[in-house]
């Protein structure tokens, strides 16, 4: 073994039995959206492991092209976890490395001082909650027990676009009476993007964090409007004995759909096509419940996209993507979420309906870039199920 092979993570990756029953068929490097762009794509990485000449791939900075959007995964004929096994381990070799760009290292260092990437004060986490009717309960200040707990999110806590999202998402809660309650400054980010961007100890003690915060109250199940909370919280915590209960809104919202049908009075008449969220859908095959709101909505014609479901493409924010525009633009000079805005005008839809809180400030910025917004909108479902009840 190379001295370069020496760290615990690539030794992991190397006697990995599942890396070395690769066949070489290229799938993944062919699938991946910047794969043509990266000096070692999947294919080549593996190749590079099992010939312990995996010095060459850390020699290079391309793998930060990577926006661990599971596509990989999804079409590897071995069924090797190519995103976590090989795309993510080697960002962590580079992060030990120290050669991680501007960008992403400062959202990294936001995140371990602020708690959230976007370097906001914690006492701001409520913040998107003013001005507005609905009530929005709060472990801590006016309750210990509720059936819910909303995990708010960072995206959706800071960000203005996304915090609108927020504000419906109460509105709907209190329109379908449900008990429930936020953390509000007890909430650090659910770490999920950090992860995949190679910074597993920052995860991890993001993830202790808010297991104190959870185990302060009592609930019956946690909902996140936030994919990667949502992956998280159902499929990485429990490894490190934080297990819980834990829905996205859509499927929490299908499980009530009786009771949120009569209330969509209004009809909303568009032609709406979906984006199906990479940590949504082919991270954790959750396709039908968002198809079913959109279909409920009186007025709503819903069409599909050329890439759709598990072939969907990736809104470009995934894997650290979101703080890394400009490393992305100056190696690419293309944005994965225009070519998405390009498919969505395509089918003839009217909006873009999404239901992550990274895509619809990402798709907005595209339509604006491509000059389609007299064409094109993107919303998230939430607002498109409040502008029905009206």
């Amino acid at each position: 073994m190379t001295d370069t092979m020496a760290l615990d993570d690539a030794v992991v990756v190397q006697e990995d039995v599942r890396l070395r029953s690769c066949i070489q068929c290229g799938n993944c490097s062919g699938v991946c959206p910047l794969g043509y762009l990266m000096d070692f794509p999947p294919s080549k990485i593996i190749a590079n492991i099992r010939s312990e000449t995996y010095q060459q791939v850390t020699g290079t900075d391309t793998v930060w092209l990577c926006i661990a959007c599971s596509a990989c995964t999804t079409v590897c004929p071995m069924l090797i976890p190519v995103t976590v096994n090989v795309m993510t381990r080697a960002k962590e070799e580079l992060v030990l490395a120290g050669k991680v760009p501007p960008e992403l290292q400062v959202a990294l260092e936001n995140t371990q001082r602020y708690g959230n990437p976007e370097g906001e004060s914690p006492r701001k986490r409520m913040n998107w909650v003013r001005g507005i009717e609905s009530q929005v309960p709060l472990f801590g200040r006016e309750k210990r027990t509720a059936d819910v707990l909303w995990f708010v999110g960072d995206y959706a806590s800071y960000h203005p676009r996304v915090q609108a999202v927020s504000r419906d998402f109460a509105h709907l809660l209190n329109q379908l009476g449900v008990d429930f309650a936020v953390l509000g400054v007890d909430e650090v980010s659910d770490g999920d993007s950090q992860r995949l961007a190679g910074e597993r100890g920052l995860f991890e003690m993001l993830a202790e964090k808010n297991k104190k915060s959870f185990l302060k109250y009592q609930f019956k199940q946690i909902v996140t409007t936030d994919p990667h909370a949502y992956n998280a919280l159902k499929n990485e915590y429990p490894a490190l004995g934080i297990s819980y209960p834990v829905q996205h809104y859509t499927e929490f919202l299908f499980d009530r759909l009786d009771q949120l049908k009569p209330r969509l009075c209004k009809e909303v008449k568009v032609k709406v096509t979906y984006h199906d969220p990479c940590y949504l859908g082919r991270a954790n095959k959750i396709y039908d419940a968002p198809r079913a709101l959109l279909s409920a909505i009186p007025g709503v014609t819903l069409v599909e996209m050329s890439h759709t479901r598990q072939n969907s493409l990736c809104c470009g924010g995934g894997g650290g993507g979101m703080w890394m525009d400009g490393f992305h633009w100056n190696k690419a000079h293309t944005r994965i979420s225009e070519w998405r805005v390009a498919e969505a005008a395509r089918s003839g839809a009217d909006v873009l309906a999404v239901a992550c809180p990274y895509e619809t400030p990402r798709f907005e910025d595209a339509i604006k870039t491509k000059g389609w917004v007299e064409q094109l909108s993107a919303k998230d479902i939430i607002e498109l199920l409040v502008e029905s009840i009206g």
